[in-house]
């Protein structure tokens, strides 16, 4: 059997017209929705879902495209553009009785919760970003040599066909390599679920390239149209990342505090996947955000 958050209980909830996400759900009390980044699914929160279940209800999904999640045909834009990925998780927190709930995202994840902050900011609570920057910001920062190591956004970039067919060639080394180089403890994924994360990437190449493809598109749009009226998360925020900023040449808590006035800015000394390498202080500082 694949591997699960043990004490947690899997279920299909519908969220849009033809659309349901698979979520773990478990614990009792204040809601948190936590959400996983790429190449991963919900299993990546397991050791801190497991934690935070002691005082609150944490709902574990994998996100539209991904996991055992529903992978829609990429229609057009909106398909897998963050403002409808939000949208299916404020319909799955709403579905299991919860109107307002705190917010965690890694990676993709938080691109979706940084949308979900945004769009509905009168269900949002807290949120908490793990080792991204916006959208647009993302995209700011993004050039010279540096950018090589941002190589897959541009790959799937493009017009779909060809990188879904160079991706789907050799999928497990494609996906692979990321689980490989961005860590910094091997021993922090094992390796059933490395395989889980493998088999789960290899099933879902053109809803995974989709969702990417809309991050070089109608995601900076919505980007650029909330920063051109100004509007900035009125929730507490906590932003914890690698120190890309000293990599890359960019001040990271100066391009969040331009979207967060309550904001709390971590630089951790794990690698990328931290939930899995550091899933004790991710806890705290989760704890922390879910108390101010």
């Amino acid at each position: 059997m694949a591997p699960t958050i043990p004490g947690f209980d899997y279920q299909r909830v519908p969220v849009a017209e033809g659309v349901s996400l698979m979520a773990a759900v478990g614990g009792s009390g204040t809601p948190i929705v936590l959400l996983h980044g790429f190449p991963q699914t919900h299993l990546m929160w397991r050791q801190v879902a497991a934690d935070l279940a002691a005082d609150h209800t944490v709902i574990c999904p994998d996100l539209r495209g991904y996991g055992a999640s529903d992978k829609p045909a990429e229609t057009g834009p909106e398909t897998y553009a963050k403002r409808t990925m939000a949208a299916d998780i404020v319909a799955l927190a709403h579905a299991l009785g919860h109107d307002r709930f705190a917010l965690a995202g890694h990676d993709r994840g938080a691109l979706v919760a940084f949308r979900a902050g945004l769009d509905h900011p009168e269900t949002i609570t807290h949120l908490a970003f793990l080792d991204v920057l916006p959208t647009l910001d993302m995209w700011d920062v993004m050039r010279g040599r540096s950018a090589a190591v941002g190589f897959h956004l541009y790959l799937m970039a493009q017009p779909p066909g060809l990188p879904e067919r160079m991706i789907a060639a050799d999928a497990d080394a494609f996906f692979g390599n990321f689980l490989d180089i961005w860590t910094r403890n091997p021993e922090a994924i094992p390796t059933e679920v490395r395989a889980v994360y493998l088999d789960a990437c290899r099933d879902a190449v053109p809803s995974i390239v989709a969702d990417y493809r809309a991050s070089a598109g109608i995601d900076v749009e919505h980007d650029q149209a909330d920063r051109d009226a100004g509007n900035r998360l009125r929730m507490p925020v906590t932003v914890l990342q690698q120190d890309w900023g000293a990599a890359l040449g960019y001040d990271a808590a100066a391009l969040w505090s331009a979207w967060a006035a309550d904001l709390r800015h971590v630089c951790v000394t794990c690698g990328h996947f931290m939930a899995e390498e550091a899933p004790a202080q991710i806890t705290v500082e989760l704890r922390t955000l879910l108390s101010r």
